[in-house]
């Protein structure tokens, strides 16, 4: 009979044994939940700091790229810039991979560190061009760990959420179920055993009386 279904479970020995052993179950899945909150909440506090050193790292050299290629942009005029950037590669190589974490895979990404070459030439050009483009790919690195904490951040407080939703079913459902099933069983069953001995008591009453009448 299940628990959850809200009825009555069946007042007997067999079934007051059953509950307890699940009530057990139950009660060593909630520690190790528990456990599981504990450690992801650690983790949690971990990849945050991480990820905020990260962005730290990323977003003063962005700046300072941006702030190069503003002056490229100045010196060089905007056709020669844009004319540069149609020649330069939309994508960069990147590995990506996972690693587990409680249990989670979370994704990690690894820029290639195959050197790429410089897509224009001197001519017509500004030193603040090859000193924006050096920047921006340093930077890459920075923005690929920010990223891959970011994405972290979010399964590690996904799969805390799920955690925490499981302890609160075992915590107010689940278990106070068992508990109450428990209760339930054993107080009908307490109460039969008297109604038994009461009736075994007057059956005794009546068997003593008729062996008095007979002598």
């Amino acid at each position: 009979m299940s628990i959850a279904s809200g009825r009555r479970p069946l007042p007997t020995k067999i079934e007051l044994i059953r509950i307890k052993k699940s009530l057990q179950v139950a009660n060593s899945v909630h520690k190790i939940l528990e456990d599981k909150r504990d450690v992801l909440l650690r983790k949690l506090d971990e990849i945050i700091e991480e990820a905020t050193m990260s962005r730290d790292k990323m977003w003063e050299p962005l700046s300072e790229a941006y702030r190069f290629l503003y002056n490229t942009y100045l010196k060089v005029g905007p056709t020669t810039l844009e004319s540069i950037a149609m020649t330069t590669p939309s994508q960069i190589d990147v590995t990506t991979d996972v690693k587990p974490i409680v249990d989670i895979q979370v994704p990690t990404l690894k820029i290639s560190e195959k050197k790429s070459e410089l897509t224009y030439g001197f001519a017509g050009t500004s030193s603040s061009l090859d000193t924006t483009t050096m920047m921006m790919r340093q930077v890459l690195p920075h923005i690929c760990r920010a990223a891959e904490a970011e994405n972290t951040i979010f399964r590690l407080a996904k799969e805390l959420e799920k955690t925490q939703r499981l302890i609160n079913a075992l915590e107010y459902v689940i278990i106070p179920s068992y508990k109450d099933s428990i209760k339930f069983i054993a107080s009908t069953l307490e109460e039969r055993e008297r109604e038994d001995f009461v009736k075994l008591k007057h059956l005794k009453a009546i068997m003593e009386q008729r062996k008095e009448v007979t002598l």
